[in-house]
């Protein structure tokens, strides 16, 4: 039966043993925020994305936000509706075939985990960079991963508000650094634009095809808000809003980011595709050197809430799935005082935490971390993305309120995704990267087969 606007109701406050309501706008936004994890884009992602795009960089990110706002605009739609902590996975459940929706739910599972470990192993890289700045020397890798992942899971166990707040504040404080900077670099550019950027000069369209899908791994966790459903205020009404918002608060930011960098790199004459310190460069010609230590500190402040907002975004998705026999029982159980699920942090906090620790402990750098682990939780991300788009139009149809844009849309966003997929595996990548897709696949193979027996299990009425 068809539902109009006026029948929207969000689940009930008790359901899942959650905190019903407890997010104000604000913090509700701050969850996405903090999952996309604005700040470290500048130091991390751009000069990837400039190592093949050049001086098509910013274009790179332009397009990379055209694509995001349509996914973005679906997910939207979605979130008018429905409101629970399982975040695109619901929104596909109610339209797909089973076995669709739980490789939705399994590919948002690992996207959410992937990028929690992609930012923890740029959180040990930043700090060690300080450190050794500070006191001569870094520390373990694999330490400073497990004792930053702890604290994440901590405060994300003990107040879904605290950590919400701080994620909040941290960002905030990471993303003022940067605009100072940058903005003082446009300045002292005065009104001529940089016409090696604005005529593209040198680019070519496969650096700007593969730097576009990196610039796509910058907006990853937009919708992360989602999976607040049941604690966000006002669910139906904020969610949405908070999903487009997060896509072009994000997107502006790094095509203005994207821009004054390579402007910047030009005026050092360095290049910032080669760079290890990249905003170092930036605040030296920004005529504010100390704030290019300063925003290194507030990159890696960002990790850690990133981590925060990656571990809470994943415990929420695998608490659903525990309720509809997904996963292990255990994982539906919620704190009575705190009232967040407190086996399902735990799990996605190790899970997060442990690939890095391998890593570091075999002397992977922090960057290369951040760039494998982000790029397999792409392909999580592109997949829930595709399918949560392509069955919006029927979801629509269902509430009675369907309309051409409900047809083309979905339609672009899923176009959109696909490209992204195959620019992520043609040209094959070499190294490590290469290796990545068949690490999904085999992932996605052993969660569908727990999908498959436990659907004998339940067919055959078997314990």
């Amino acid at each position: 039966m068809a539902t109009n606007q006026t029948e929207r109701v969000p689940i009930k406050t008790g359901d899942y043993g959650l905190r019903g309501e407890a997010l104000s706008p604000m913090e509700t936004l701050a969850q996405s925020v903090s999952t996309i994890a604005p700040a470290s884009t500048p130091a991390a992602t751009i000069p990837l994305v400039a190592a093949l795009a050049g001086n098509g960089t910013w274009l790179a990110y332009l397009l990379a936000m055209s694509a995001i706002l349509l996914v973005a605009w679906c997910i939207s739609r979605f979130a008018r509706y429905s409101a629970s902590p399982g975040s695109l996975y619901t929104y596909a459940a109610m339209i797909l075939p089973p076995w669709l929706g739980a490789i939705v739910a399994w590919s948002l599972l690992l996207a959410y985990v992937a990028t929690g470990s992609s930012v923890i192993g740029g959180f040990y890289h930043f700090s060690n960079i300080l450190l050794v700045g500070l006191i001569g020397h870094g520390f373990s890798g694999a330490a400073l991963a497990i004792i930053m992942t702890g604290a994440s899971v901590w405060i994300a166990w003990r107040d879904v508000k605290i950590s919400a707040r701080m994620m909040l504040w941290i960002e905030a404080f990471s993303l003022v650094l940067i605009v100072v900077v940058v903005a003082l670099v446009l300045f002292r550019q005065g009104t001529h634009l940089d016409t090696s950027q604005v005529h593209l000069t040198a680019m070519t369209g496969s650096g700007l095809r593969l730097g576009l899908v990196l610039a796509l791994f910058s907006f990853v966790g937009f919708e992360s808000a989602t999976t607040l459903g049941v604690e966000a205020r006002n669910p139906l009404k904020t969610i949405p809003r908070v999903v487009i918002e997060s896509a072009v608060i994000a997107g502006l930011f790094f095509i203005v980011s994207a821009y004054g960098e390579v402007l910047g790199a030009h005026i050092a004459g360095q290049d910032l595709g080669t760079s290890d310190a990249p905003m170092h460069i930036l605040a030296k010609v920004a005529g504010v050197p100390v704030l290019g230590m300063l925003i290194d500190i507030g990159a890696a402040i960002s990790m850690f809430a990133g981590t925060m907002g990656c571990i809470t975004a994943a415990a929420r998705v695998l608490l659903l799935m525990s309720h509809n026999g997904l996963a292990h029982g255990t994982f539906r159980t919620t704190h009575v005082r705190n009232e967040t699920p407190t086996y399902a942090l735990l799990a996605t906090g190790i899970a997060a935490v442990l690939p890095v620790a391998i890593l570091a402990i075999y002397g992977s750098s922090g960057l290369d971390v951040y760039g494998w682990m982000g790029s397999l939780a792409t392909y999580g991300f592109i997949v829930a993305y595709a399918l949560v788009c392509i069955s919006l139009p029927r979801y629509l149809r269902d509430h009675g309120v369907f309309h051409s844009g409900g047809q083309i849309i979905p339609w672009l966003a899923f176009i959109a995704m696909l490209a992204a997929m195959a620019g992520n595996l043609y040209p094959v990548p070499e190294g490590p990267y290469g290796k990545l897709p068949y690490i999904y696949l085999a992932y996605l193979a052993a969660g569908m087969l727990w999908f498959f027996w436990q659907a004998r299990k339940e067919k055959t009425g078997t314990a």
